[in-house]
């Protein structure tokens, strides 16, 4: 039976970060019995490991579909796949995914992800939209499907109170606000909203940091960077710049294991 395992990411206490399930396979399974355990699980996402090419095939579900690219749950992957053994701790992990191929390292205490850099595009703010975030942007961009917000300070951040039932009823995947941190420890701080796909708040999302980092990074003057997601349950990042790829650093934490008898 596949191994099922509860990992917070992006931090290394029990109830902070983002958390994801992990899922180990040993043989593959049809996409419906996918996304209704990820549905049973009912977190931000699940995913999916298999052995594959000498390497693994990962894919992550939200309890309602599949997405291309997810973060915490890359980093709560390759967590797991050490832990338990399966990868030795000073091997590289490759995994196959709809985003290409992306790997995984440790480096000292500290998981790092290869993630590719998501270029963004300055447009004028959607009207509708930003009156159902309640924020007035000084920058709005979009990259990919998704869009990009900054706003003035961390206090408006802190305090945002979407109206998710209206933003279900318009166009949209995601929407990440950020803003300059009022902590010398960390460069920005962000929050991400996703109700499009069944995620009204990320705790402590990865990929908008592969957005959010070339966007800091030139705004900055720095190719390394320290984030902080300001949502309830918190999640540090540790960013790096490297040309077309964003490095993600963080940690991670396993707090259930469990079988699945299905």
């Amino acid at each position: 039976m596949p191994s099922l395992f509860h990992i917070n990411a992006f931090s290394d206490q029990a109830f902070n970060g983002n958390p994801a399930a992990v899922c180990l396979l040993d043989t593959s399974k049809p996409d419906g019995w996918l996304q209704s355990v990820a549905a049973q699980m009912n977190l931000s996402e699940t995913a999916f490991v298999l052995p594959a090419n000498g390497g693994f095939s990962l894919r992550w579900f939200t309890p309602l579909k599949e997405v291309d690219m997810c973060g915490h749950a890359t980093l709560a992957s390759a967590h797991i796949l050490w832990q338990q053994g399966i990868v030795s701790r000073q091997d590289t992990i490759f995994f196959e995914t709809l985003s290409g191929k992306l790997s995984a390292r440790l480096q000292e205490n500290h998981i790092e992800l290869d993630f590719p850099r998501l270029n963004f595009l300055p447009i004028e703010p959607p009207q509708q939209l930003i009156k159902c975030m309640g924020i007035s942007p000084i920058f709005s961009a979009m990259f990919g499907e998704k869009h990009l917000f900054v706003i003035e300070d961390q206090q408006l951040l802190e305090q945002l109170a979407p109206d998710f039932s209206a933003l279900q009823s318009l166009a949209g995947r995601g929407v990440s606000v950020t803003c300059k941190s009022n902590n010398s420890q960390y460069d920005f701080v962000s929050r991400y909203f996703a109700p499009w796909v069944g995620i009204n708040e990320d705790p402590a999302n990865g990929s908008s940091h592969c957005a959010l980092t070339p966007y800091w990074a030139e705004r900055l003057n720095k190719k390394e960077l320290n984030a902080y997601q300001a949502s309830a349950r918190g999640g540090e990042l540790k960013l790096r710049l490297a040309g077309d790829r964003v490095k993600i650093s963080g940690r991670a934490i396993t707090v259930l294991k469990a079988e699945l008898l299905v």
